[in-house]
């Protein structure tokens, strides 16, 4: 059976393109030029990843986003987009998008970004053998109900922040590099750029590490990051 890709962009050319290497690639292909039409086209069956340009008429696609998010957390999202900041590409993932890929593209690195996203297959919630709490020092985190707490005062986290908090307390007293972490939290070979952890290392450091206390986020200089007690 074809695996199904909705591409929604509002550049013609785009779309016609996009379209057309993606059904000489074996994909079942459905498209739509704008937010609200996108909306209905997605709800009218299932898909197997999603191309979504940010820049679009009727809706955003980060607004087309969120309502994508709010009933569907595992379909692999792509965003197009013509910003380049890190910032921006950080607010789009944040969101849940799972990649992005900046315009102009090559149509080559867009297809091995649209096979590694659906080669990834998310771990079930339902996986008993994982603890619902982890926690060092008076860091405490539940992973059922979300919940993260340091010295009893709850913390707020973003779904990314709170999956890269997750994954470092996992492998709390270990130094990774930034790609086993892009790799781990975004759940397969990701091509973006790695500075994209030291921007979420940064935002969890702000609500973790307040000044005062011990701080738990290491950096190792040329190699990564590390969660640990002391020095």
């Amino acid at each position: 059976m074809k695996q199904s890709i909705l591409i929604v962009e509002d550049e013609e050319k785009i779309l016609r393109l996009l379209e057309l290497e993606l059904e000489y690639e074996g994909y079942e292909v459905g498209k739509a030029s704008d937010g609200l039409e996108a909306w209905g086209v997605y709800r009218s069956q299932k898909w197997d990843l999603i191309l979504l340009d940010v820049m679009l008429p009727g809706i955003s696609g980060i607004e087309l986003l969120r309502r994508i998010r709010g009933q569907d957390e595992s379909t692999p999202v792509i965003l197009l987009t013509a910003k380049s900041s890190v910032e921006d590409k950080v607010s789009g993932l944040d969101l849940g998008a799972n990649d992005y890929i900046t315009k102009p593209f090559q149509i080559e690195e867009l297809l091995a970004r649209i096979r590694a996203a659906l080669r990834f297959k998310p771990q079930s919630s339902s996986q008993s053998e994982i603890p619902d709490s982890l926690h060092l020092a008076d860091l405490y985190v539940n992973e059922q109900t979300r919940q993260v707490t340091r010295g009893g005062n709850d913390i707020e986290l973003t779904p990314r922040e709170f999956d890269l908090l997750v994954y470092l307390l996992k492998n709390k007293s270990l130094v990774l590099n930034r790609e086993q972490i892009i790799e781990a939290v975004w759940g397969y070979d990701y091509y973006g750029d790695t500075n994209v952890v030291d921007v979420y290392i940064r935002y969890i450091r702000k609500k973790v590490d307040l000044p005062g206390i011990e701080p738990l986020i290491h950096t190792v200089r040329g190699v990564g990051y590390v969660l640990r007690e002391g020095k």
